[in-house]
Formats: structure tokens, C-alpha cells, sequence
């Protein structure tokens, strides 16, 4: 009897496993292939360092969802505090943002908010088509000035849909100044990020500021306080505190690198972009496990190619963007740049960037000779 019953169980035992051997590994796969993870780029700059076009690369692919800088809602709102002080609230809000939850802006906008208050809503290509826009197809590549005109009617609520149609979300922020303060984003289950950290010559994001000093004027007074940015040495104190930030989210990412940072930080010089548009936007695509489409290529090609100076602030319009890279050296005089070159060496020598020695050598040295021998 007992023998009997012993035989009975082992036979459901081996009925089960049958089962679950056969059955469960094909329910699993259908769920995965119904949705893939997300993948979230986070393009980590400064101000004037190329980050709206780089930025763009990414919008204008029909994968991705992009956000401009959304952590500027979080300064305009709470401008009496400093960077440091603000890093929290800045990673909780991009996390939301990847998450596509985008109740974090109701801290900080509006409850009346409609699509358009969002900052720069119209450089972002996936708040320009379907859903969010009915007006251009999401394989378009879309102008900010078309989009601004027919696309803002929207309700908010059309981000949110939006950004849970995508593959991609891309993010680009100039309000972080250390990457340890992601290392939570980076190590949270939910989030498959990867950081493109963008840096550009100190000398050329100097001039550039000194060009739209009056529009940074709030984010300058956050990062080094209203008394720093003053007097003659102003512009200086924030540059310092700038190249510093660079130095020290490039050995966060590629010296001493966490386990969790493997392949996931990559470092892009705005001089090597324009130097060679396609092959660099090609290799942070590959970063980002994105194809580069035929349309895509003959996008940024253009749009590096064109006779603009992007003189105006977060101007993203077609432009000659090697000779714009380089504008600093024609225009900026040498007793700058030697004071530029003081705050930023330490971040010239890591990122590669060669010292001018002399006026002459400024006017004369060629692209190449603007790198370091040793660097990449």
C-alpha cells in the first residue's frame, strides 16, 4: 500500500517536471519578446561644450525619446541653493524621466502645465510626432522651429504617453558635477544606463560663454554663488569649477572603474565629433546599441556641413562645425587664454587638450596639434 502510493507521487513529480521543463521556458520568452528593457543614455556635459547638437543626434533617431536639460525646471524653482545641494533632487528627477513617470514635474511646473511649458519641448523629435504630436510622421527628421509652431497645443500628459512608446530614452544634463551622485541610478535594477560624458576645449566653452553670458547668468550664480561670478575673475571661478567637475567624473568613470560602470562611460570630445561627424556619431550609437540609419548619416552630415556660426544659445540649425569649434582662436585674446589655460590645466592635461605657449602658436598651430601626443 504504501509502496503503491510512494509510486503515485513519484509519477506526479515526474508529470510536473515534464511540465515545467516544456512549458514555462516559452511562457518566459514570449513575455520578453513582447517588451525589451529600455536602454537610458545619459549625455553628462557642461554648458557651450557642443551638447545640443550631440544631443540631437539622438532625438532625431526614430527610437529614441529625448529630454532636453529637464533638471533647468528644478533650477529656475529653486535657484537660492547651490549645485551640490541640488544633486539630489536633479538624479531623482532624471531617474523618473527614464522610468517615463512624469509626475516629478509637478513639484516644479504648473498644475495648469500643458506640453509646451517643458523646457526645450521642441528639440525633442518624439514630442514632435505621434503620440505627441499628430502633425509629422516619427521617422521624420523634425526642426524645432517646425515643431514649436504646429506641435505645442498638446496637454502634458502626451510626454508620459510619449516616452512609454520608445526603446530608447535619452537624457542630456548639465547639472550633474560628480558621477558618484549616479552610482544609484547606475546600480538600480530598473535602469539600464549608460553615461556619454562630453567635454570640449576650456578655451572654446569660454569664448562660447562669453558669447550668452547673459543666459547662464542664473545657472553661473548656482554653480560658484552670485559674489564669485562678479569682477574680472568671474568667469574665471566658474570655468575652474567646471574643469574641475570634468576631471573628476572622468576618473569616476575610467580609472578607478566600479564593476557596475564596465561599458557603460564613454568619453567624447566635441573636437573629435566635428572632426569626423560620422564616425563618431557611429560609435555612440553603437554605445547606445542604436543603427545608424542612411537618413541618419546624411542628417548629421549636413548639419555639420552648413555656413551657420551657432552663435545664439542651444542653436541646434546647420552650421560649418569645424570652423565654429575652432572660432576661439581668432577671436579670444591670448591674456584669456592663458588665464583659462591656468584654471583648466589639470582638465586639459587628462582630456588631452595642448596648452598654447604664445599668440603666435595660437594663430598657427593646426587642429591636430590643438591634442596632446598621447591622447586618443
Amino acid at each position: 500500500m504504501v509502496k503503491s502510493r510512494r509510486m503515485q507521487v513519484l509519477l506526479v513529480l515526474v508529470v510536473l517536471s515534464f511540465l515545467l521543463i516544456h512549458f514555462l521556458p516559452c511562457s518566459n520568452n514570449a513575455h520578453m519578446k513582447e517588451k525589451p528593457s529600455p536602454v537610458h543614455i545619459l549625455i553628462l556635459s557642461s554648458w557651450r561644450s557642443g551638447s545640443s547638437f550631440t544631443g540631437q543626434i539622438f532625438s532625431q533617431h526614430p527610437s529614441v525619446f529625448y529630454l532636453m536639460e529637464p533638471a533647468w525646471h528644478i533650477w529656475v524653482k529653486m535657484y537660492q541653493n547651490n549645485a551640490k545641494v541640488l544633486h539630489m533632487a536633479v538624479r531623482d528627477l532624471v531617474r523618473s524621466v527614464f522610468l517615463c513617470d512624469m509626475s516629478v514635474f509637478d513639484a516644479y511646473m504648473s498644475s495648469q502645465k500643458k506640453k509646451s511649458d517643458l523646457f526645450q519641448w521642441e528639440t525633442s523629435r518624439a514630442l514632435c510626432s505621434p503620440p505627441a504630436c499628430d502633425a509629422f510622421s516619427r521617422s521624420d527628421i523634425i526642426t524645432a522651429g517646425n515643431c514649436k509652431t504646429i506641435c505645442g497645443k498638446y496637454p502634458f500628459s502626451k510626454v508620459e504617453e510619449a516616452c512609454k512608446t520608445y526603446s530608447h530614452v535619452a537624457i542630456k544634463e548639465v547639472r550633474f558635477f560628480d558621477l558618484k551622485v549616479l552610482y544609484p541610478l547606475l546600480t538600480d535594477p530598473s535602469l539600464n544606463l549608460k553615461i556619454i560624458h562630453l567635454v570640449r576645449d576650456p578655451r572654446a566653452v569660454f569664448r562660447s560663454r562669453e558669447n550668452t553670458m547673459a543666459d547662464l547668468k542664473r545657472d553661473s550664480n548656482i554653480v560658484v554663488g552670485s559674489q564669485k561670478t562678479k569682477g574680472e575673475m568671474g568667469p574665471y571661478n566658474t570655468m575652474q569649477v567646471i574643469c574641475k567637475s570634468h576631471v573628476e567624473i572622468y576618473k569616476a568613470g575610467s580609472q578607478a572603474v566600479p564593476s557596475f560602470l564596465k561599458d557603460r562611460y564613454l568619453l567624447v570630445r566635441y573636437e573629435d565629433i566635428v572632426k569626423d561627424p560620422l564616425a563618431k556619431a557611429a560609435q555612440m550609437y553603437r554605445f547606445a546599441e542604436l543603427h545608424f540609419t542612411p537618413e541618419l548619416q546624411k542628417w548629421v552630415h549636413n548639419i555639420t556641413h552648413g555656413k551657420g556660426d551657432g552663435a545664439q544659445a542651444f542653436d541646434i540649425g546647420s552650421r560649418d562645425a569645424l570652423r565654429v569649434s575652432q572660432a576661439w582662436r581668432k577671436t579670444l585674446p591670448f591674456q584669456k587664454i592663458e588665464k583659462v589655460q591656468n584654471v583648466c590645466k589639470d582638465a586639459m592635461d587628462l582630456l588631452g587638450y595642448r596648452l598654447v605657449q604664445s599668440e603666435e602658436e595660437q594663430k598657427n598651430m593646426s587642429l591636430d596639434l590643438l591634442f596632446a601626443q598621447n591622447s586618443s
